[in-house]
């Protein structure tokens, strides 16, 4: 019936998210089990809610009441999330409008744009083609060696396509912020996507580069939304902080191979859509 599989949906949902967050293993495998123990509550109350609204109110069900019901509460919540997804969008783009009114900057050989504030800050800001964000208090405070390290890691998160990705999880996040542990993970994943990030520049700059320059940007403001926003200093809580420069100071991760498999599992959000064709 279709408000059992509503709640059924919810129960599971809100029992996934009860599960204890590990800070145990490597960043990568940190990464694994934060984004999917974030991506699958929202995905499956999204799916449950679509499959609803595609059967309809009428068909098959006990009494005719729990039909519209239901449907009322799964259209409802496609509703709202659509539009929060359309206001996200909204201010990502005015964002990104403001950004590109800043004069133009070559630093370093790389294009950015120049932001008037004494405030040390770097950031990509944007979605798909991301922009870099420059400001005038990071060139003026930090030495050439320190620009180029935090040039670098945002380059990381230029590569990575941060800012697309963590606008739609941003999005998923204000769909299900009233789910246990939303913003738990949230702030697990900020942290594990810039020191993914930092990893990537240690590549070509010094560790010790990098982890002074973090130093130097710990009282930075975010001053962009970190929905459509990966910068530099997103990682100013002091117990992020400390956990950042101690990985950069310590022996570096051993690389693992990709085990796309351990993703499969994902696809049991799409449960809810198979039984669409079973409604009559």
């Amino acid at each position: 019936m279709h408000l059992t599989l509503l709640l059924c949906g919810l129960s599971l949902a809100w029992g996934l998210r009860l599960l204890k967050l590990s800070a145990n293993g490597t960043c990568q495998q940190r990464w694994q089990r934060a984004l999917g123990q974030f991506l699958f509550p929202p995905l499956l109350l999204l799916m449950t809610a679509a499959a609803l609204v595609g059967m309809g109110p009428q068909g098959q069900m006990v009494r005719w009441w729990e039909g519209w019901f239901s449907y009322l509460l799964a259209a409802g919540f496609l509703g709202w999330a659509a539009a929060l997804a359309i206001k996200l969008l909204r201010d990502g783009k005015r964002s990104l409008l403001q950004v590109r009114t800043y004069p133009q900057l070559d630093l370093r050989g790389r294009a950015g744009r120049l932001l008037p504030t004494p405030i040390p800050f770097i950031a990509q800001v944007g979605f798909w083609q991301s922009e870099l964000v420059v400001s005038q208090g990071l060139i003026d405070t930090f030495g050439d060696d320190h620009v180029e390290a935090v040039l670098t890691h945002e380059q990381a998160h230029a590569h990575y396509r941060d800012t697309f990705w963590f606008f739609w999880l941003g999005w998923l996040r204000r769909v299900t912020v009233w789910l246990p542990q939303t913003e738990a993970l949230w702030q697990e994943l900020l942290l594990l996507r810039e020191r993914r990030a930092d990893r990537w520049a240690t590549q070509t700059v010094d560790t010790l580069l990098l982890a002074e320059s973090l130093l130097q940007m710990v009282s930075a403001p975010e001053l962009y939304s970190e929905n459509f926003c990966a910068a530099f200093s997103s990682a100013a809580p002091r117990d992020r902080l400390a956990e950042r420069i101690e990985a950069l100071l310590s022996e570096p991760e051993l690389a693992q191979s990709s085990r796309p498999w351990m993703w499969v599992w994902l696809l049991l959000a799409l449960l809810p859509l198979t039984v669409v064709p079973f409604h009559y």
